[in-house]
């Protein structure tokens, strides 16, 4: 059978599984080591002859050799007799990528797989960091399994493990569960084991858990989060199920979902939480995400919400268009918020003002402008001005907001206009446009349009910079932006001043 493009349809369904996985791959953490590494010498110092290193105490060398490649740090064993014993007292860290000589990606090779069970075999542990996404599973069950309790037994911290594609449904063992070491985890492309009946705690130790295209049934990562006692970065990526999630956690401070089918996620008690972060995940069948925040009381980072697509319930209320918020339906902490709006879809922007008076204290406000396939019509300046009325945050709080792919349409417009002539406090604003391959008007139409926007009713001298499309439009999101806590803004897509952002 052939495709369309003339191609054999084996194999461009190959190369969409390529690029499938490419896309899991870029939302995996990085390996502890590299092969690209290399030392350098002071080249203004001469080597005197003098072996410095056999010098050095056995524990050193030990933190040496854990900072190789498995196959380099192996091979230490071959300088002395001093070394022979090194390697295998020094953590592993194993990457199964340096094992292969195929070039990036992956690709499923058997000699991969059996020279990673001769190293976990040989090596007496602890295991630092072990990364396996070179080979499909499906195909070694049994030594999944083996290879699962040897990480057990070795006492393994920092774990990725990927299964090949093709197929998605690879049951992985519930063996997973006594790694009790885990300080990090991301699986990718499995059936997530059985989380019921879990007792007492799973991973004393989970700082952080990810999940790549796995395929889980509802309260198992509830569970899972329930059993790790000191966990704080929950990401999930690409579930296609339908997911409902329900976080009860005394110690997370970060969750994001993305790209995903998702049919709610409640905060229900979330003391740490500092970060909700959903990207592209939204439900099935045209019906509305429920975000429900109940008892998050350290939020201070939230998007991107698309008033459209989002049920937003704060505490035990719903949030509906044009109702009364009062104080209990507002959540004060929250000072970076992120919209993802369709200006000229009636139900986003007859939403999107009460959505706004509910976060009073935002200070900087970002907002992606989305296509609109069927605008609807009278969407203008008057439009605003009527639905949207006074807004705290607008009027006395945000003093940074960034306005991305700009198409240069008329409600677009209508709204930046109404936004400018309320924003009192505003210093800093950052529009950008999209790209132009992807819109009716050429990037000097899209300019001249803002050019021709009244200033004379703003009310704020503020800094106003414009700019051009950076690409294809979005920027690629990975989970390492967001739970980075050392950048005060992840949705920032510039270099905004430090004064000017959110304290």
């Amino acid at each position: 059978m052939a495709s369309q493009s003339g191609a054999p349809f084996t194999a461009v369904a190959a190369d969409r599984l390529e690029l499938f996985m490419s896309v899991i791959y870029a939302y995996l953490p990085n390996p502890a080591v590299s092969t690209a590494a290399y030392l350098t010498a002071d080249d203004a110092a001469p080597s005197d002859g003098i072996d410095r290193i056999s010098g050095l105490s056995d524990a050193l060398l030990r933190d040496i050799v854990s900072r190789l490649p498995a196959k380099d740090a192996a091979r230490t064993a071959v300088l002395a007799t001093r070394w022979r014993g090194v390697w295998r007292s020094a953590p592993l860290v194993l990457i199964d990528a340096h094992l292969s000589g195929v070039a990036w990606p992956p690709t499923n090779t058997p000699a991969v797989a059996a020279a990673v069970s001769r190293i976990l075999a040989a090596h007496p542990g602890p295991f630092r960091s072990v990364h396996l996404v070179y080979s499909r599973m499906s195909e070694r069950q049994a030594e999944l399994r083996r290879w699962l309790r040897l990480l057990a037994a070795r006492g393994v911290q920092d774990l990725v493990l990927v299964n090949r594609l093709w197929p998605i449904d690879v049951p992985l063992p519930r063996t997973l569960f006594n790694i009790s070491t885990l300080t990090r985890l991301y699986i990718g492309v499995w059936k997530f084991p059985d989380a019921t009946g879990l007792r007492g705690v799973s991973f004393p130790h989970l700082r952080e858990l990810g999940l790549c295209f796995v395929l889980v049934k509802d309260g198992d990562i509830d569970a899972v989060v329930a059993r790790s006692p000191v966990l704080e970065i929950l990401n999930i990526h690409a579930s296609i199920q339908g997911m409902r999630i329900r976080l009860v956690s005394n110690s997370l401070r970060c969750v994001q979902v993305c790209n995903s089918k998702m049919e709610g996620i409640a905060v229900v008690n979330a003391p740490c939480l500092e970060r909700l972060i959903l990207s592209d995940s939204t439900n099935s069948d045209g019906l509305c995400t429920r975000v429900k925040i109940g008892n998050a009381p350290r939020l201070r980072l939230l998007g991107y919400l698309e008033p459209g697509n989002y049920g937003l319930e704060i505490r035990d209320t719903v949030i509906k268009a044009g109702m009364e918020v009062t104080p209990s339906m507002m959540l004060t902490t929250v000072k970076i918020l992120s919209f993802d709006v369709c200006f000229g879809a009636h139900k986003d922007i007859k939403m999107m003002p009460t959505f706004l008076i509910c976060f009073p204290n935002v200070e900087t406000l970002h907002i992606k402008s989305a296509d609109c396939d069927h605008p609807t019509g009278n969407l203008n300046h008057r439009f605003w001005e009527d639905q949207a009325g006074p807004i705290i945050s607008v009027q006395f709080r945000i003093k940074v907001m960034t306005f991305s792919e700009f198409r240069g349409e008329q409600y677009e417009l209508s709204f930046l206009q109404c936004f400018f002539e309320s924003a009192r406090v505003l210093e800093y604003a950052v529009i950008t446009m999209a790209n132009p391959r992807f819109t009716s008007l050429s990037v000097g139409e899209m300019l001249s349009s803002l050019q021709n926007m009244s200033d004379e009713k703003w009310a704020s001298k503020f800094n106003l910079s414009v700019s051009g499309s950076d690409g294809e439009g979005d920027r690629h999101w990975t989970f390492e932006q967001g739970a980075d806590f050392s950048d005060e803004d992840p949705f920032t897509p510039y270099e905004i001043p430090s004064t000017m952002q959110a304290k």
